[in-house]
């Protein structure tokens, strides 16, 4: 029989764990929660549960290209967030310091950046 396994969050590797773990504050609400230099935590809750974002300082960051480009670092992973008024929710994202992505392959979508330069979607 399997042990009881539960997904609690994701980490993003980033240049300042601080730093990204305020702007995901400003972007999504809740009380950033840096432990050490290298480490801050965000824990968010919704109608959804509850979700946490770790930001983890990693010395070696090169932000990720997307679309992906061959011989570029690529975005692994990327954060989706429900929506319900897009434009609005653009607007909030760029006022907390993200930067609209200058390919959007889909109507109800908004690729953005995150300082880091972590590629996240906006949807509805």
């Amino acid at each position: 029989m399997a042990p009881r396994l539960q997904l609690t969050s994701v980490t993003l590797g980033c240049p300042d764990a601080a730093a990204l773990a305020n702007f995901y504050a400003r972007l999504l609400g809740g009380e950033p929660n840096p432990s050490d230099p290298g480490w801050a935590q965000l824990s968010t809750e919704s109608d959804g549960g509850r979700f946490t974002v770790n930001f983890e300082f990693e010395e070696q960051w090169t932000p990720p290209v997307w679309p992906a480009e061959p011989g570029h670092q690529f975005a692994s992973q990327h954060l989706d967030i429900l929506v319900d008024d897009l434009p609005a929710a653009v607007d909030h994202a760029l006022a907390c310091g993200a930067r609209l992505a200058p390919h959007q392959p889909q109507e109800s979508v908004r690729v953005m950046f995150d300082p880091a330069g972590h590629p996240f979607c906006l949807f509805l």
